[in-house]
C-alpha cells in the first residue's frame, strides 16, 4: 500500500456536487492499494498514522500526532498511487489491486482506524469525488507499507 497524506485545515469531499465528507483539521490521506497487499499491509497504516508526529505543538514545532491534536481524517481511495509511467505517455495502472479487493483493504484501514478513537471520514470508492481542502503547511508526507 500507498499513502499520501497533507496537512489540512478542513477538506469536504462531493459526489456529483453532493456533499459526502468533510473535516476540520486534521489530515486528507490518499491510500493505494496495490497487487499483493493484504491485512497486514493496511495494519501499518492503522499503527502509524495515529503516532505520525506531523502537527504543531503550542510552540510551532512539528511535534504532535493526530489523536493528541485532535485532528480527523478524511481517507480516499486513490489506485492512480500505482501509477506506472516509464513507457510511454499514458500511465498503466496494471500494479493497483483489483477493485472489489482494493475496497476490501481500503474498508480495513477505515476501520481500524476508527477502533483507535480516530474520526476518520470517507470518500466514495471509484467515484470521481471531487475534493476541495486548504492545505497547511503544506505538509506533505508519502508512505509506503513495504
Amino acid at each position: 500500500m500507498k499513502a499520501v497524506v497533507q496537512r489540512v485545515l478542513r477538506a469536504n469531499l462531493k459526489v456529483d456536487g453532493e456533499l459526502i465528507s468533510e473535516i476540520n483539521a486534521g489530515y486528507v490521506v490518499f491510500l493505494g492499494v496495490g497487487k499483493g497487499d493484504t491485512e497486514k499491509d493496511g495494519d501499518y497504516f492503522i499503527k502509524k498514522l495515529p503516532t505520525l508526529r506531523i502537527c504543531e505543538d503550542e510552540n510551532g514545532k512539528i511535534n504532535v500526532n493526530i489523536k493528541d491534536a485532535g485532528g480527523e481524517i478524511l481517507l480516499v481511495s486513490q489506485f492512480t498511487l500505482y501509477a506506472d509511467t516509464s513507457h510511454g505517455n499514458r500511465p498503466s495502472f496494471i500494479e493497483a489491486e483489483l477493485p472489489e479487493r482494493a475496497n476490501e483493504l481500503y474498508e480495513y484501514v477505515v476501520k481500524g482506524l476508527q477502533a483507535q478513537g480516530l474520526t476518520v471520514k470517507k470518500g466514495v470508492f471509484g467515484a470521481d469525488m471531487k475534493i476541495e481542502q486548504v492545505n497547511d503547511g503544506p505538509f506533505t508526507v508519502i508512505m509506503e507499507s513495504r
